[in-house]
């Protein structure tokens, strides 16, 4: 059984946290104020999960997601996370994380500050464009008519494999963007952002999308 470390127990972690658990895996979440104050969330989730330190769940997960203010990721450790698959649900946000240069000009992606930090990790980008609440509720069996797309992107081919499959085992289709340099194209305030939208139609925002919004 696969077991899904989260760094990040705010909206975004917690909610995949409830999806993956429902589509069979075991979960190690953690937050930045500790284990202790994780009570209300394991006992909702059940006991297929467990609350841990940063630390304890990158080395405890097989994929690890990564959900936190874009400002502390420099925070994330970078030892138990060698070789693994990190998904990056980070966005940018300059009224909480402060002007970060290199984004504003559009010299670099979200998703490729995380790959920098994380050098022998294989960052894929994940879950940043959709409403948080809507991961566990939004999702449709393979098929299905109008079904919802998620977007992902990622400089290492097997990190897109495993992200697709997630999505599939969460309900959405996926749309490969290609390198972490073109994940801007799914960013806050792109027309592919907390959008619901079909496999078709999220491919045709991304194409309407500007570098410098």
């Amino acid at each position: 059984m696969t077991t899904l470390g989260i760094i990040g127990a705010g909206h975004i972690g917690s909610n995949v946290a409830r999806a993956a658990i429902t589509a069979g895996y075991d979960v190690v979440i953690s937050n930045s104020r500790g284990p202790e104050t994780l009570g209300d969330l394991i006992a909702e989730l059940g006991e297929k999960a467990r609350a841990a330190t940063a630390e304890e769940a990158a080395t405890a997960g097989n994929i690890v997601l990564v959900a936190v203010p874009l400002k502390n990721y420099r925070d994330v450790p970078v030892a138990p996370l060698a070789g693994k698959i990190v998904i990056d649900a980070n966005n940018y946000y300059f009224e909480r994380d402060g002007r970060i240069d290199a984004l504003d000009r559009g010299e670099t992606t979200t998703s490729e500050l995380l790959q920098a930090h994380l050098p022998d990790s294989k960052v894929v980008k994940g879950f940043n464009h959709i409403i948080a609440a809507t991961i566990p509720t939004d999702g449709t069996p393979a098929g299905t008519a109008d079904r919802r797309a998620l977007a992902t992107a990622s400089n290492h081919p097997d990190a897109i494999e495993f992200i697709t499959r997630f999505y599939d085992e969460l309900g959405f289709d996926t749309v490969n963007i290609g390198s972490l340099d073109e994940s801007w194209r799914v960013e806050r305030d792109r027309p592919a952002y907390v959008t619901r939208q079909t496999r078709d139609e999220l491919v045709a925002n991304l194409a309407k999308a500007n570098r410098l919004p």
